[in-house]
């Protein structure tokens, strides 16, 4: 059954407050871990490379963050919700002064990089089935939706939409990127295709 489409609301991104100083040792441990991320992939992070990064003692940033999995989990919900924002509330094509068209072209090329970039996270996150339909996938499929719903596409839009999802499924990119030579642009460009099709453009 087709759900009806309602409008996206404001997304719970507020966080606890924190003292001064707690805030400033979690940007940088933060920091540094984003930064040795993309240096090195995920996969190659230890919390020791974290903690000497940030110049701070391991015992410091297991209690700040429980384990390795709890740090990287946090940083891929930092790096959701400024997604988020961007495609939600930012400039255009993202945001919403852009046609609603446009806005889906470029919310797929966007999160194309963005998985690229959090494969291993993601990836992870995908195995679970608790997770692979909510939080920040439920916010992505009612975007997607929205937008199909708003440059006027006919049909079925839940089965569009998880067709149009299933091109940014990380191990789909990764194997696209890595087994099958393909680019970052190239599958952008199939998002576009797909998106224009639907949309009968």
């Amino acid at each position: 059954m087709v759900r009806a489409v309602e409008p996206l609301g404001e997304l719970p991104v507020s966080v606890p407050q924190e003292r001064g100083d707690a805030a400033r040792n979690r940007a940088l441990l933060l920091q540094a871990a984003r930064a040795l991320v993309a240096e090195r992939g995920a996969d190659a992070v230890t919390m020791d490379d974290v903690a000497a990064a940030a110049g701070v003692g391991k015992g410091t940033l297991f209690r700040r963050f429980g384990s390795r999995a709890g740090l990287m989990m946090v940083l891929l919900d930092e790096d959701e919700r400024a997604s988020q924002q961007a495609f939600l509330f930012g400039p255009p094509p993202l945001g919403p002064a852009a046609p609603p068209l446009d806005r889906l072209v470029a919310f797929g090329r966007e999160r194309i990089r963005f998985v690229h970039t959090h494969h291993a996270l993601l990836s992870a996150a995908n195995r679970d089935p608790q997770l692979r339909h909510v939080g920040a996938a439920a916010v992505q499929h009612t975007h997607v939706r929205v937008l199909l719903a708003s440059a006027h596409t006919t049909g079925d839009l839940d089965v569009q939409t998880d067709a149009l999802l299933a091109l940014l499924d990380p191990d789909y990119v990764e194997h696209q990127l890595n087994g099958r030579g393909r680019t970052l642009t190239a599958l952008g460009d199939a998002w576009e295709s797909l998106a224009r099709k639907l949309c009968g453009r």
